[in-house]
This record gives structure tokens, C-alpha cells and sequence, in this order.
């Protein structure tokens, strides 16, 4: 009996293992390699940042729940949320292409991108657990060659758009992408203001028809459209790194 429970076990720890190192086909399953990516689950801790949300709140500038909303759409309209989304589809589009220095490009521009030091932390550093795992996990020669390619680190839509090329479309990528963003922010203005869980889900709902349209505009859009006109949340995000009591990173 115990030779048949260790021999079981044997049998379920190497399907397991072979499960863990085996890469996804291509075309297969994307939805779930989509959804598990960029789930909350994902350990990127993306629940450390609220990208400059924690200011806001400390000076009274978000007080309720359509001030979070307005805020959470600046970030991705005109903010680094659209940055992210524009560089994601760059990278996306030279890594599906075998166009290895263009996708050099768009993570080296990406590292510059950053107007403050905590928007840089939040997106190095999410970016490189990002990679790090998808590539124990998840593995892809090609994302694994260029992953190694920038030990500096990769900012996190870079790393999202190059792993997603193997497998997942471009516009339902763009789209989970910016509901991520969002979904994470809300989630920091629940803790913050402080909100209920079902405001939180009333954000959520509010911003959908936004996020589709933001999604669909950056799947049409090129390199020459990345950057950020957001200078309030920039200032933010500067003042922030001073807070005294701080309860995210950035």
C-alpha cells in the first residue's frame, strides 16, 4: 500500500513538473495564460503602489468615489497608464515580428520614460518579478533570450507585451492590461479614502466603456504616441516620496 501512495505521488509530482517546464503552444489557452498573467495573484506586488493615489488622498484632493474614478481614467488617458499601453503594443508587435532591435528599443526607451524615481521603482521593479517568474514558470526561449538581454531590468508593459506575443491578441491584451492598471489603483483607493468593496466594483463598472476605448486606441497607436501629459500626478507622486506616513511605495 505504501509502495502504491509513494508510486502515485511520484506520478502526480512529475506530471506537475512537466506541466511547470512544458511552454504553451501557441494559440492555446490564451485567455487563461491572459487572465492568470495579469491577475491580482501574479506576484509583480503591484498591491505596494498606488502611483501617486496616497498624496492625493492626504491632501484631500480624492475624497469619494468619482474623484478615484477621474483620477484611475487620468492615469490611463493621458498619465503612464497610456504610456504603458503604447509601449506593451510596441513590444508586442516587434516580439511577434522577430524585430529583436526594435524590441531592444522599446525596452530602453521604456527605462527612460519615468518622470520620478517612484514611478520608476514601481514599474522596474514589477517588471523585473514579472519576468522572473513568467520565465521559471512559463517558460519561452525567445522571452527567456531577451529577459536575459536586459539584466538592468525590464519595466512591466514591456515585459507583459513581449510575453504576450507568443500566444494572446493584441487588442484583448491591451484591454486586460489597462483593466489591471486600473483594477490596482482602485484597489489602492479603496484601502485609502477609505471606500466599501462594492464602490470599489462601482469604479470598476464606471470605467469600463473608457478602458475598452483607451484599449482601442493604443492597439492603432505607434512609438511616436507614447508619453505622458499628467503633470498633477507627477507632482504627486514628488511629493510623496516625502510623506510621512506612507502605506504604498509610490
Amino acid at each position: 500500500m505504501t509502495t502504491i501512495i509513494t508510486m502515485t505521488t511520484r506520478t502526480r509530482m512529475a506530471r506537475m513538473e512537466a506541466a511547470t517546464i512544458t511552454p504553451m503552444d501557441d494559440g492555446a489557452d490564451w485567455l487563461l495564460a491572459l487572465a492568470t498573467w495579469l491577475s491580482p495573484s501574479y506576484p509583480v506586488g503591484a498591491y505596494s503602489y498606488s502611483h501617486g493615489l496616497e498624496w492625493a488622498v492626504e491632501t484631500g484632493e480624492i475624497r469619494a468615489l468619482p474623484d478615484l474614478v477621474e483620477y484611475v481614467c487620468a492615469v490611463l488617458e493621458l498619465g503612464a497608464g497610456w504610456s504603458d499601453l503604447v509601449l506593451a503594443a510596441a513590444a508586442w508587435r516587434a516580439m511577434r515580428g522577430g524585430r529583436l532591435d526594435e524590441l531592444d528599443h522599446v525596452a530602453e526607451l521604456a527605462m527612460a520614460l519615468r518622470p520620478t524615481s517612484e514611478f520608476a521603482l514601481e514599474s522596474s521593479q514589477q517588471g523585473a518579478a514579472f519576468a522572473s517568474t513568467t520565465c521559471a514558470a512559463w517558460p519561452n526561449a525567445a522571452f527567456d533570450a531577451f529577459a536575459k538581454a536586459h539584466p538592468e531590468g525590464l519595466v512591466y508593459p514591456v515585459a507583459v507585451g513581449a510575453v504576450c506575443a507568443r500566444c494572446v491578441p493584441l487588442p484583448p491584451m491591451l484591454m486586460a492590461l489597462g483593466h489591471a492598471i486600473a483594477a490596482n489603483l482602485v484597489s489602492a483607493g479603496v484601502r485609502l479614502v477609505p471606500l466599501g468593496q462594492t464602490d470599489g466594483q462601482r469604479a470598476i463598472a464606471a470605467m469600463t466603456p473608457r478602458i475598452a476605448a483607451i484599449a482601442k486606441r493604443a492597439a492603432q497607436s505607434d512609438l511616436s504616441e507614447v508619453g505622458a501629459a499628467a503633470p498633477v500626478i507627477e507632482i504627486y507622486s514628488m511629493r510623496h516620496e516625502t510623506q510621512y506616513t506612507r502605506l504604498f511605495r509610490s
